[in-house]
């Protein structure tokens, strides 16, 4: 039964102008000033949705990102201080980028942070998509592979870090401890300083390819997993959510369809769907220019791709709708007692699912996620929250 609701907040600034004959998403260079008003913007959001009862309030980690779409570098620091002026709500990492750090810098600053919060910073890792990143960190992204082996590797010492008094690690990428001598005896294992006080630690991983190897990494080390509502358009594809359910059960972990996962679904209240959608659009518009290139919309042609960083050609490029979002599930739009009706046709098709992050798309004006999330707390949340589990 769905009982727990958070917000995805990927850190983007307001940007004045949006949709597909807006400014060009490469032609976007906003000042230094503007960007940094992405903190205060992620304070009202957190404040906000601390008093209305949303349980977590979910960060992602960016760098570079002159244009303004997604510019929080440090999410453990922000959350640190988030933590500081709200009461109770948590701070997801969605996610930090292990490719882009030492893992036992990672593993350190998320512990210090547990203890500083009392518990109230969920980990999470991925693997990155933006190769201006990831690669100008020196740690590959040009080749999926090579990503994907760094990234296991350091996830397995961030493991064995928290988990372990004392541990070595020897792989393709580090040998930890270097093999030395240090004050008068032969340093073998390390034994990191802190470690969280809260074990064994929440983790969570984004869900995209669904490869088995992918899935069966997380079920191995009890990670759990979130779908949708970022880079992605929202919503669950069922095969994704039905081989989750069975790499779960390879490692020994029995759940109903849509347990240990996260469920992203955009969404927009209006009096009408139709008024919805009309509000909605520019937004999602501006989201597809941003992500498209970085294959985030499936189906699309090199000459639709290209179309979208064209403002004069967008318009006139027959392109994905919003239309067809909310038809694939991936956005709830409407009066609310519409969206209380789509999240139970959600909880009746994943039964096991308890969590979902409902949001606006990254290039979303801070006055529309305001306004929505209050919405949804008021006339959306309640309702689900109290609906009686569906019994098979």
């Amino acid at each position: 039964m769905i009982t727990r609701f958070g917000s995805l907040f990927a850190g983007h600034v307001d940007l004045g102008d949006h949709g597909l004959g807006a400014t060009a998403v490469n032609d976007r260079w906003l000042p230094n000033e503007r960007l940094l008003t992405v903190f205060d913007k992620a304070t009202r959001i957190a404040q906000l949705m601390d008093r209305r009862g949303y349980d977590i309030f979910w960060l992602a980690e960016h760098h570079f990102q002159r244009e303004g779409y997604e510019v929080i570098p440090n999410i453990l620091l922000l959350a640190l201080h988030l933590s500081h002026l709200t009461q109770r709500i948590k701070f997801g990492c969605g996610f930090n980028i292990a490719p882009m750090w030492h893992p036992l810098r990672l593993a350190e600053d998320y512990a210090v942070a547990d203890y500083l919060t009392g518990g109230r910073i969920v980990f999470g890792v991925g693997r990155g998509y933006h190769t201006r990143e990831v690669e100008t960190f020196g740690a590959p992204m040009m080749s999926s592979d090579e990503n994907r082996e760094l990234f296991e590797e350091q996830v397995d010492i961030i493991f064995k870090a928290f988990n372990e008094d004392a541990f070595s690690h020897q792989g393709k990428h580090y040998t930890l401890p270097p093999r030395l001598p240090y004050r008068g005896y032969e340093l073998t294992d390390l034994t990191l300083v802190p470690r969280p006080t809260r074990r064994p630690v929440e983790c969570y991983q984004p869900i995209v390819s669904a490869s088995a190897r992918g899935l069966d990494f997380m079920a191995r080390h009890g990670i759990k997993g979130v779908i949708g509502g970022g880079a992605a358009g929202g919503g669950a594809a069922s095969k994704t959510v039905l081989a989750w359910q069975e790499a779960q059960a390879r490692h020994g972990r029995q759940t109903e369809l849509g347990g240990n996962l996260v469920i992203g679904i955009m969404f927009h209240i209006a009096e009408t769907e139709e008024q919805a959608i009309r509000e909605a659009r520019p937004y999602f518009e501006e989201w597809m220019k941003m992500f498209a290139p970085l294959g985030f919309v499936p189906g699309l042609s090199d000459e639709q791709i290209r179309a979208l960083a064209d403002p004069k050609l967008a318009p006139k490029t027959p392109l994905p709708t919003l239309e067809d979002a909310v038809h694939a599930g991936a956005w709830f739009v409407g009066p609310p007692q519409r969206l209380i009706e789509r999240f139970g046709e959600l909880q009746e098709r994943y039964p096991g699912l308890e969590e979902v992050h409902v949001g606006q798309v990254v290039g979303t004006d801070e006055h529309v996620i305001l306004e929505q999330l209050d919405r949804f707390a008021t006339d959306v949340m309640p309702a689900i929250k109290r609906a009686p589990a569906v019994v098979s």
